[in-house]
């Protein structure tokens, strides 16, 4: 990196303009800390609900808990928003608090790192090199797509293209289309490409828990009363334990064992024909891997022109797609539907500390942190949905929302101290990660009988959150300065 004597020194650097970036931003204009620049790889914020703009794409979550709690919405349309409602959401919610001004758009990092002698992060992309005292990876795990190395895809004479990179300008109609994957997303956009297609393949690996989706418009009479005062917070936060009820399930895989009763009850009056169902059971616990909501994936596999080849996918021959049991099939178009890098975070790969390791080499054993959070060896860095923060039975704005605190604490505790650098210590982090471990062997990840993204190339869990988001609200809702080294600045910070 090059250094420059009139490069800025921002106080907080924020990576990605996505649901994490803006909350974040948002917060810190609360807390008084304004010299904050937000990097963002893409010409517009959204993050995840900007690049997936698949047929179909809806949340997961109820809509009324699908947002930030200081800016509630009452006039969803849809008791399980779409992409669209969502986007536009985030979009005015950013607006509405003057987030936009703070943001850079396409500038993508492609190094950041620590200079332990100026106590700064280096921050360099493409174009410009920016120098901050503090840095917040807030860049998820939704948004690299995987590629599978199946052998000849890369010469498929086809149609390409993942689901999160959607190609609108492509018309389906009357097409031979494979998919591959049946996880989240295909069960979203399958239904819609269904009636559109002349044949419809999907090469699945391992079937998913299905369960029925609550979901329905909105009347005007319903809206109307989460426009009272207390209404819509009383609301949510019902919706709140009711999610965090089912969550003892994932702690305590017996009682999702009672669960699965249901998906089982949904799948046999859905899908009729023995030989389908058999094809669509899953042989592991629910919540083993993420727990699916859908009325209509069922209904379209029943359609004729659907065929599932429940061996994978083992390789492509021009345009011929061959399963691992000898199946074959032709087709026009393939679509990816084979998920991201969760466990392997590219972001990982331009992070370094003062000595030029990069975060994936500190990581290469499996991805740690001390409460999801700081990493010991990476002074004042923080990361939002970090490591061994993965939930499967809440919103993700429980999450991001009790680490903004934890940050924001942090930032506060920096200022009113005077410290120029902050690092977790290494003993506190590894023994936050002894009991992360400990507690997590009786969870559904790990004893649930399926690999998932919970668990890394290792058998590692990395990803998911041995206790209830009440605890984990309660770890994040300040900073603990004593398990951090402290170093007093020799001039003004913040």
């Amino acid at each position: 990196m090059t250094q420059h004597a009139n490069t800025p020194v921002h106080d907080v650097l924020i990576v990605g303009a996505g649901i994490s970036g803006i909350g974040l931003a948002i917060k810190l204009q609360e807390a008084g800390i304004t010299n904050v620049v937000i990097l963002e790889k893409a010409a517009d914020l959204g993050g995840t609900w900007r690049d997936n703009t698949y047929p179909g794409c809806a949340c997961d979550v109820p809509s009324a808990l699908y947002s930030y709690s200081f800016a509630q919405k009452p006039d969803w349309t849809r008791a399980f928003a779409g992409q669209a409602e969502i986007l536009d959401y985030v979009r005015d919610t950013a607006q509405r608090y003057g987030v936009p001004s703070y943001i850079r758009f396409n500038q993508g990092v492609e190094r950041a790192q620590w200079r332990e002698e100026r106590n700064l992060w280096e921050v360099q992309t493409a174009d410009t090199l920016y120098l901050a005292r503090t840095v917040v990876a807030c860049s998820g795990y939704l948004h690299e797509p995987v590629i599978p190395d199946i052998p000849g895809l890369d010469s498929f004479t086809g149609k390409l293209f993942h689901s999160s990179r959607w190609d609108h300008q492509h018309d389906l109609t009357g097409e031979r289309v494979a998919v591959i994957g049946t996880g989240a997303s295909a069960i979203q956009f399958v239904p819609e490409i269904q009636p559109k297609v002349q044949q419809l393949t999907l090469f699945q690996r391992t079937p998913q828990w299905v369960l029925p989706k609550p979901d329905h418009s909105i009347p005007k009479v319903e809206e109307n009363f989460f426009r009272l005062p207390f209404t819509l917070n009383a609301w949510r936060k019902m919706l709140y334990g009711g999610f965090e009820t089912f969550g003892i399930g994932f702690r305590r895989p017996a009682m999702l064992r009672q669960i699965q009763k249901l998906g089982l009850a949904h799948l046999k009056v859905a899908i009729k024909d023995p030989e389908l169902r058999a094809k669509l059971t899953p042989d592991y616990t629910l919540g083993c891997k993420r727990v699916l909501l859908s009325n209509n994936y069922y209904p379209a596999l029943n359609q004729p022109n659907v065929d599932v080849f429940h061996t994978g996918l083992k390789e492509v021959r021009g345009n011929t797609l061959v399963g691992h049991d000898g199946s074959e099939c032709e087709v026009d178009t393939i679509i990816l539907g084979t998920g991201f890098f969760v466990t392997e975070p590219p972001i990982a790969d331009h992070i370094f500390n003062d000595a030029g390791d990069s975060l994936s080499d500190m990581w290469r054993d499996g991805m740690q942190a001390y409460r999801g959070t700081t990493i010991a060896g990476l002074p004042n860095a923080f990361m939002v949905l970090g490591p061994n923060l993965g939930i499967g039975h809440n919103s993700a704005f429980i999450v991001i929302e009790a680490q903004i605190r934890y940050i924001v604490s942090s930032l506060t505790t920096m200022r009113e101290k005077q410290l120029a650098r902050i690092e977790v210590k290494e003993e506190v982090q590894q023994r936050y990660n002894l009991k992360v471990q400990k507690d997590l062997q009786g969870t559904v990840w790990n004893t649930g009988g399926c690999s998932s993204y919970y668990l890394d190339k290792n058998g590692f869990n990395s990803v998911g959150f041995p206790w209830s988001t009440l605890e984990m609200q309660r770890l994040l809702n300040h900073f603990d300065a004593d398990s951090y080294h402290q170093q007093p600045a020799t001039e003004q910070v913040f």
